[in-house]
């Protein structure tokens, strides 16, 4: 048993015991008004300070990450996971004659990487054209592994633009969830999501930092880039031609800014653990979950999701945001810098990381994000049974299943069509999968080092022979897939 959990019930058995008392004596009708205010007095100390020591112990993410100490997991991984998901800068305790080494708060996923300026003709989105091959594309945006890339390839690089179009013209996002957010709140998640990644510059927030470029100084090194983004795209809309929420009261403004901030900010990798924590706790609340810091889980889901979709975009995802560590890599190596975690293209154990990431962010990230999504959904599902309303969409269908009354396709985006069971264990099954594929190409890796290893001491004492260090002797295609 966790010895916060054993020292919390031995502080509290002694107040429960005395309320227990107080209850039986109440019941019997003799109790003494002063005893029961000095033990009701006494229960309420007690409480306060088993209440202050949790509130302390969920500001401590120290223990977060005990779990990876574990030597099956290797170094590299751990630095990389303790400097990206925590706002520390290193997760080992170092001897003392080691000198300090460079740490990175390394953005795993830049969700954003094909993103561009759509702003640019933002304002000219009602009524949008979309390409026929756009339109062969969207065919499959209601599945879970819909392919974006397919998509930004069909649009010109726009893949943006066109899919936050489709999310409110296809689905009605404001009718079908005016149940537990409000129209602004919406329109705030979808924005948030839009600008999250926006003028990203493709390297980590502490390389900023190192650097001492002009971004981490304007943000005093705290959240660098997630605060440019927001700045950067509110700056956007200073021109009156790409203020896309000019029609906005000036109260709705401010407080969709609010949310916007929040959001974007909670994509700060660093604050990863801290946020789970505050989300794990609120489901344990009677008053429930916080709105804005639902929401900002949600989109920071989102933005760590690739390992939950199908093998070839997660794999396709990876490559290319492994391929950005890589660049960073470079610049450092130029700029003499140790290389970051994961930022080495010639020693990077790319199978592992992933391993890593699956085990210890994406798996725990996700079945709070299925929790929670139960505690909001469940009651609107009772909710809208009891009164019997008609959901979005139900007023156009038949008892033909998804045919409308003028005979065409029409999606049952109803409260009713959501199975939550189904879609969580859809979850754990792809993520699952994706992750014995990798635990393949680690041991295929292994196997692969094992061999230059055997080549390398065969060669060794061999005459005009070049050896090599860290396995880059190894062709490129070989060393991406190493374990």
């Amino acid at each position: 048993m966790d010895d916060h959990v054993t020292i919390r019930r031995k502080h509290l058995q002694r107040p429960i015991f005395r309320l227990r008392c107080l209850v039986k004596q109440l019941e019997k009708g003799d109790v003494n008004v002063i005893d029961l205010k000095k033990n009701i007095e006494y229960a309420a100390s007690v409480l306060e300070a088993v209440y202050i020591d949790e509130t302390r112990r969920l500001l401590d993410t120290d223990d977060e990450l005990s779990d990876i100490q574990s030597d099956s997991v290797p170094s590299e991984v751990r630095d990389w996971l303790a400097s990206t998901f925590t706002r520390k800068m290193g997760m080992m305790k170092k001897k003392s004659e080691e000198k300090p080494r460079f740490r990175s708060i390394v953005h795993v996923v830049q969700a954003g990487i094909f993103v561009e300026r759509m702003y640019r003709k933002s304002y000219h989105m009602v009524g949008l054209a979309y390409p026929e091959a756009v339109i062969v594309t969207l065919k499959d945006v209601d599945k879970w592994s819909f392919d974006v890339f397919a998509l930004n390839e069909a649009s010109g690089e726009h893949s943006l633009k066109f899919m936050i179009y489709e999310l409110f013209t296809r689905y009605d996002l404001i009718n079908r969830f005016k149940h537990w957010l409000t129209e602004l709140e919406i329109l705030a998640m979808v924005f948030a999501a839009a600008i999250h990644d926006y003028e990203h510059t493709g390297t980590t927030n502490n390389f900023h930092i190192q650097t001492r470029s002009d971004v981490a100084i304007l943000y005093n090194d705290r959240s660098v880039l997630e605060n440019h983004h927001v700045s950067a795209a509110y700056r956007l809309m200073q021109e009156e031609e790409m203020n896309v929420l000019i029609n906005l009261s000036k109260d709705d403004w401010r407080d969709l800014r609010n949310l916007v901030i929040e959001m974007v900010l909670s994509t700060d990798m660093s604050g990863h653990f801290q946020q789970i924590k505050n989300i794990r706790n609120s489901l344990q609340q009677p008053e429930g979950l916080d709105k804005a810091k639902t929401m900002s889980l949600i989109l920071h889901a989102a933005d760590i999701s690739h390992p939950a979709k199908s093998w070839k975009l997660h794999h396709r995802w990876t490559m290319a945001l492994m391929e950005e560590f890589f660049l960073q890599g470079d610049k450092e190596a130029e700029l003499g810098l140790p290389f970051s975690p994961l930022c080495d293209r010639k020693s990077t154990m790319v199978a592992q990381s992933q391993i890593g990431f699956i085990d210890f962010i994406v798996e725990p990230t996700f079945s709070l994000l299925t929790d929670s999504t139960e505690k909001i959904i469940i009651p609107l599902i009772e909710e809208d049974s009891k009164t019997k309303t008609p959901s979005y969409g139900a007023s156009r269908r038949s008892n033909m299943k998804g045919t409308t009354n003028d005979g065409t396709y029409s999606p049952d985006y109803s409260l009713a069509s959501v199975d939550l069971k189904s879609f969580k264990n859809s979850l754990v099954d792809i993520i699952q999968q994706n992750k014995e594929r990798w635990k393949e190409l680690a041991a295929q890796g292994t196997k692969k080092i094992k061999k230059w290893k055997r080549r390398h001491r065969e060669n060794r004492d061999a005459p005009g022979v070049a050896l090599c260090a860290n396995h880059s002797c190894l062709e490129p295609e070989e060393n991406l897939e190493l374990a």
